[in-house]
């Protein structure tokens, strides 16, 4: 009884941490799927319009560390740099839903990984 109890507690545990990350852990997973990533690139891809009428920081402003809105529902953003956020990129399916909504919103396509890894990289130097 004792060992079908600890085994229940110990699968509980395990299912809790999964989807539990770090932005380190995040950029870690990306660049094995692309490559080494770049901070200037990722602050350059951060802030450019690619083709769309928005730029990344079109909504979540340069540099990244304080509280926005949307540019067009007026929603309160919350930070974006994790230094500012510590909840930001700690969930890599909420960090990939947003990835998927927001490059979509500014690529009119979703990023790649080098891309995302990019601009990780760069939102990590933010303080």
């Amino acid at each position: 009884m004792l060992a079908k109890f600890i085994g229940v507690i110990s699968g509980l545990l395990i299912s809790l941490s999964v989807g539990a990350a770090t932005p380190q852990d995040l950029l870690k997973s990306y660049e094995s799927q692309s490559g080494k990533a770049s901070s200037a690139r990722g602050e350059q891809f951060f802030n450019a319009k690619h083709g769309k009428e928005w730029s990344c920081a079109s909504c979540h402003d340069n540099p990244p560390n304080h509280e926005t809105k949307h540019a067009v529902t007026g929603k309160v953003i919350k930070p974006l740099a994790p230094s500012a956020n510590p909840a930001r990129f700690t969930d890599e399916a909420k960090a990939e839903k947003w990835f998927k909504r927001n490059c979509n919103d500014v690529l009119a396509r979703d990023c790649t990984a080098q891309e995302k890894a990019d601009v990780l990289a760069w939102l990590m130097t933010v303080k």
